[in-house]
């Protein structure tokens, strides 16, 4: 009966969403949403603080991925401005990270609401057991009605280990919160249909089911105004978010109470709808924390089978493999044309696992010591379609 009121309701209006069911969110803003070309924009600040205040008092628990730090040090040091060595932003960032949480605490005091400042890095969550020690300090912040605000750890990141602007970060967030929606605010108003500064005819698409090949290739690859991200970085984190099952929307972020309007229902930006049900335990951190160390190309029979079969990957199914790697590094699956279709943890080094691909697992026991039928298990698998 629930359901058919709900089938109703949305006949009526269609420009609900069926958001009202989240209770918990994790909203990433971007620095071109933050900043301006003299540093931190205030004003654009406390507009959303205004709006993470209300969501809080309506019973939502938050967290807060924000960029900016880089930004903010650049405002404070004008004559450091152009520089843009990996030194001169880590040091940049060393400067902005104090400025952007002193504006944060002070704008949120304002409505007595505690915050608490959590920096990342990829490599500090490489580790399983520190990645569980983050995981329990911020559901405690959470417990506590504390507002955690998250960045990267840009003054020790380095370049091979940096996630994307944020948005794979706020993506790793989402899970390491529980999460049942992630809102990323950018300078982008959502996913258009081809690039609408080049075309002034260019569709907003309000609404995505599946992240394909087609989808991807309406994103450019030009980075935001003040970061490292772009369409592309969204589309990528959207679909880790969506293959995890957890929607993701990415909307602007200087839209009057763009945050109060989405979670009301209204039609801003792009929704992209979770692909399956959520993954839990290990496999988010499989999924965003683990570098990829190589790549298998799998055949057709191996891609069915992993991804509608729910089956671990085995040798026979391997066409080839790149990259060097060891027992126990995180791979990269791919098919025949390229496209990324799973990741996962792998019981064989690149050396072992050349002598045997396309091999049978009868023909592995006679061909290595201590061999293994699966390559990857399925439980240490995430698959990405």
């Amino acid at each position: 009966m629930d359901n058919d009121l709900d089938t109703a309701a949305k006949a009526l209006n269609p420009h609900k969403r069926g958001l009202g069911h989240i209770k918990r969110l994790v909203v990433k803003v971007g620095s071109a949403v933050l900043t301006d070309k003299n540093g931190l924009a205030l004003d654009r600040l406390n507009h959303l603080v205004t709006q993470l205040a209300q969501l809080r008092s309506q019973g939502l628990e938050i967290t807060l991925v924000s960029s900016g730090a880089v930004a903010a040090g650049r405002g404070r040091l004008p004559s450091k401005a152009r520089l843009k060595t990996v030194r001169a932003k880590q040091a940049l960032a060393a400067v902005g990270q104090g400025i952007l949480m002193q504006a944060y605490a002070a704008a949120f005091s304002g409505y007595e609401m505690p915050v608490a400042q959590v920096l990342l890095t990829r490599d500090g969550l490489i580790e399983r057991e520190r990645y569980n020690n983050v995981k329990n300090t911020l559901q405690t912040l959470l417990e506590w009605d504390v507002l955690p605000i998250i960045n990267e750890n840009d003054t020790v990141a380095t370049e091979e280990l940096q996630f994307t602007d944020n948005d794979q970060l706020s993506v790793l967030v989402m899970n390491l919160t529980d999460a049942e929606l992630l809102v990323c605010l950018s300078d982008i108003d959502g996913l258009y249909d081809s690039d609408p500064r080049e075309n002034p005819n260019a569709r907003l698409i309000h609404e995505v089911q599946h992240i394909d090949a087609s989808i991807l290739q309406m994103a450019g690859d030009s980075p935001g105004r003040a970061g490292r991200g772009g369409m592309k970085s969204k589309l990528l984190a959207a679909r880790m978010a969506t293959s995890c099952g957890i929607p993701m929307i990415v909307a602007g972020g200087r839209i009057p109470n763009v945050l109060l309007r989405l979670m009301s229902g209204e039609v801003i930006g792009t929704l992209f709808h979770a692909a399956r049900r959520r993954i839990h335990g290990k496999k988010p951190w499989i999924a965003f924390t683990l570098p990829r160390k190589g790549r298998l190309i799998l055949d057709d029979g191996a891609v069915q089978a992993v991804t509608q079969g729910g089956k671990s990957l085995l040798a026979v199914g391997i066409k080839a493999l790149e990259g060097r790697f060891q027992a126990g590094n995180c791979v990269s699956c791919t098919d025949l044309e390229g496209r990324e279709v799973a990741i996962g943890i792998t019981n064989y080094g690149s050396g072992d696992l050349q002598k045997v691909i396309g091999c049978r697992s009868e023909k592995i026991c006679s061909m290595l010591k201590n061999s293994r039928d699966e390559v990857i298990h399925r439980d240490n698998l995430v698959v990405l379609e």
